[in-house]
Formats: C-alpha cells, sequence, structure tokens
C-alpha cells in the first residue's frame, strides 16, 4: 500500500490511459511496453486475475473435483487485500519491484509531473534502492492464522538476541565452561547465584559459536526421556558448520539457571 501511494503521487493523467479505474494497473501496463520486466509481470497479474475469475464463476463443489483430478493445476487462493495490491505485490514476489521502479524514477519524465515523489533527483532514486532489500527475500511461508499462538516467546528472542550479537566478544568459542549439575540443598543465595551464572554461561556457549551459524530456534519443544517419564519442554536449535548441521535441545530449566528439585 505505501509502494502504491508512492506510485501514484502526481501521476500524469495520460499516463493512466483507458484503465481509469485502476491508476497502478495502467502504469504497470504502460511501462511494460516499453521495459520487458515489467511486461512479464503484466502477463503474470493477467493470468492470477483470470484464475480468480474461474474461481469466483465455479459453482459450488466443482473446485474440490477438479483438484482431485489434476494435482499439477492449483490456482492461487489471493485474499482480498492481495488481489487489491496484486500488481505490487507480484512484482515484489517476482523480485523486480526495485527494478520497475528504477525504470520509472530514470524516465519519471513520461509519468509524473515535476512535483512527484519519484520525480525528485533524490527521494526517487531512494525509493528505488529501498525495494532492493524485500526483493531479495523468499516470500515461500507466510504467517498462518495462528500465528499468534506459534510466534517465539520473549524469553526466546532475548536468547536469540544474545546469540545474534556475540561476534563482538573477544573471548575463545572453544573454552566451554564445566556444566556442573547438582542437585542444591543450601539454601544460600551464593550458591545459587553461582549455579545460575554457570549454568547461563554453559547455555551460552553451546549457542555462542563463531563457526556455527543459528538456523532455527524453537522454546518449549516436549522431549519424553523415557516412557515412564514426562515430557520436558526445552529449546531447540538447528546449526550449521561448514560440513554438517546440528540438532541440539537443552531443558528450559536449564536455560533459565534454575533446575530447583529436578535431577
Amino acid at each position: 500500500g505505501v509502494v502504491e501511494a508512492c506510485l501514484l503521487h502526481m501521476l500524469k493523467r495520460r499516463a493512466a490511459g483507458f484503465l481509469r479505474t485502476d491508476k497502478v494497473a495502467a502504469l504497470f501496463t504502460k511501462v511494460g511496453k516499453t521495459y520487458a520486466v515489467a511486461g512479464d509481470i503484466c502477463k503474470k497479474v493477467q493470468e492470477l486475475q483470470q484464475q480468480v475469475e474461474g474461481r469466483k464463476n465455479q459453482p459450488n463443489g466443482q473446485e474440490p473435483l477438479k483438484r482431485q483430478g489434476s494435482g499439477t493445476s492449483k490456482t492461487p487462493v489471493l485474499t482480498p487485500q492481495a488481489i487489491k495490491h496484486i500488481w505490487v505485490r507480484t512484482a515484489l514476489i517476482e523480485k523486480v519491484l526495485d527494478k520497475i521502479v528504477q525504470y520509472i524514477v530514470d524516465n519519471c519524465s513520461k509519468y509524473y509531473e515535476k512535483e512527484a515523489l519519484l520525480a525528485d533527483p533524490v527521494c526517487g532514486p531512494i525509493l528505488a534502492s529501498l525495494l532492493v532489500g524485500p526483493c531479495a527475500l523468499e516470500y515461500t511461508k507466510l504467517k498462518t492464522a495462528d500465528h499468534y499462538w506459534t510466534d517465539p516467546s520473549a524469553d526466546e528472542l532475548v536468547q536469540r538476541h544474545r546469540i545474534h550479537g556475540v561476534h563482538g566478544r573477544q573471548d575463545s568459542p572453544s573454552k566451554r565452561p564445566a556444566l556442573g549439575i547438582r542437585k542444591r540443598h543450601s539454601s544460600g543465595s551464593t550458591s545459587e547465584d553461582r549455579f545460575a551464572a554457570s549454568a547461563r554461561e554453559y547455555v551460552e556457549s553451546l549457542h555462542q559459536n563463531s563457526r556455527t551459524h543459528l538456523l532455527y530456534g524453537k522454546n518449549n519443544v516436549l522431549v519424553q526421556p523415557k516412557d515412564d517419564l514426562e515430557a520436558i519442554p526445552g529449546y531447540l536449535s538447528l546449526h550449521q558448520s561448514a560440513d554438517s548441521l546440528t540438532l541440539k535441545w537443552t531443558p528450559n530449566q536449564l536455560m533459565n539457571g534454575t533446575l530447583g528439585d529436578s535431577e
């Protein structure tokens, strides 16, 4: 929506052509006549729109039968928000939105008034440069309807921040402090503080290693050591080194530095 607002700022009337109801579509269509990258996006958007219209026109019950018969033809399910911004969205997913905007900036006199945002010698190129990052991403998995329950907890985010920011440390990553887990019978605060500090150092040393990269982390992953024991929640992490992948799991009690009376 923000990108569309920038594209529509002080757009010339003649640039809209005959498609005055959808000015963004008119702009992409006109740019596609002289720029092959935008032309390909126009074809893909038209195909998507035809598929969406075909889905609407199909009677109830016909779509599942068609899917069962042929698994190759999959009609994409687009939300109303995605259909509303289908031009910018398609160019973004195809990783060419930055190139199209840069082409528009380079030829801004054809499409915009002199006071337009994209006609500005500073703001126009900045907008195109800002889109390079989003266009480099792979939009293969989006948030699901229950993402409010599956997103990482605050503790996990803090732990990820510590893991990500360790490369500036000067200590050797190969030196790992001893675990030293033992049941605490004394109630003294000094021994508890030492134990908590030792546990945290051990846990952090598992992840804070410059030779491996953390690919994925998930908290509250249940592991059942034996059939007669209850499942234990812990922190699951996937690490990548030069020649292998390593899967690690650490109990939450050790991650938090408190084991209590558990063995």
